[in-house]
């Protein structure tokens, strides 16, 4: 049974939470199942958060440090290695909650371009069409700022924003600019990515890790924490009763 990503559109809440809970739930993930298309992917009834951005973005990085995981998403030093959209599970105790899908990078030159045709198509059908989804991350490099295809994508989802889809621009490789150099970029980027939210971040030197962890827990947990559910009290032994005693009846 899948969910439509409508259902999960007010995902965020205003009550903040222990970013090393945020940190705790990110650790879970593991993988749950990689395919080559769309229609190979499994129906899930949980919010689904894509991450997804050109090939020299930083994406598997990026996952990996949000994760804490180095292993987890496959980082390369070849960008445009990741073929398939890779699908990783978080929840506690092996319970599922939601689902990370990292797609294939785009933009990179050393692909085909029958390569690059057949991926946009798979990346745009599975943005379009992923009922499950309920967020998209956008990952790009503030040296380049939101380029044509960035902005491309951005157009594909818009009618999904509109019906709730939330999405983040993330600001990779951060420590790579001056703290002036942020301000600028992220004003900018604010402006131009249209109501989404937008993250400076820096795998290097785990700037906006426990930022970004926390903003993805709250879209994917609508309801906040759920209160413990108190024990039921145990009724206390009833104390015996002193039965007042009878004086005897005296033989007439």
């Amino acid at each position: 049974m899948t969910t439509n990503s409508s259902e999960f559109a007010s995902c965020q809440t205003s009550a903040p939470i222990d970013p090393k809970l945020a940190m705790g739930w990110m650790h879970t993930a593991r993988f749950l199942t990689t395919a080559a298309q769309l229609h190979h992917l499994p129906p899930v009834d949980v919010p689904e958060i894509a991450f997804v951005g050109r090939s020299n973005a930083g994406k598997s990085t990026s996952i990996n440090t949000l994760t804490q995981q180095k292993q987890l998403a496959f980082a390369s030093k070849k960008p445009g290695r990741t073929q398939h959209i890779n699908l990783f599970a978080l929840g506690k105790q092996g319970v599922t909650d939601a689902v990370l899908a990292d797609l294939p990078g785009y933009g990179y030159a050393a692909v085909s371009r029958s390569d690059k045709e057949r991926w946009q198509r798979v990346m745009l059908n599975y943005l379009m069409q992923r009922e499950s989804l309920s967020a998209v991350v956008l990952l790009c490099d503030p040296r380049l700022g939101l380029t044509e295809l960035d902005e491309a994508l951005l157009d594909a989802i818009r009618p999904r924003v509109e019906q709730g889809l939330k999405f983040l621009v993330l600001l990779t490789k951060a420590d790579k600019l001056t703290r002036s150099e942020q301000a600028k970029i992220l004003s900018i980027t604010k402006l131009n990515a249209g109501g989404g939210e937008v993250r400076m971040f820096s795998a290097l030197k785990k700037q906006g890790v426990d930022d970004v962890a926390q903003l993805l827990w709250h879209w994917c947990h609508p309801d906040g924490l759920k209160p413990a559910t108190p024990a039921p009290a145990t009724p206390e032994a009833a104390a015996p009763v002193d039965t007042p005693a009878t004086p005897d009846t005296p033989v007439q």
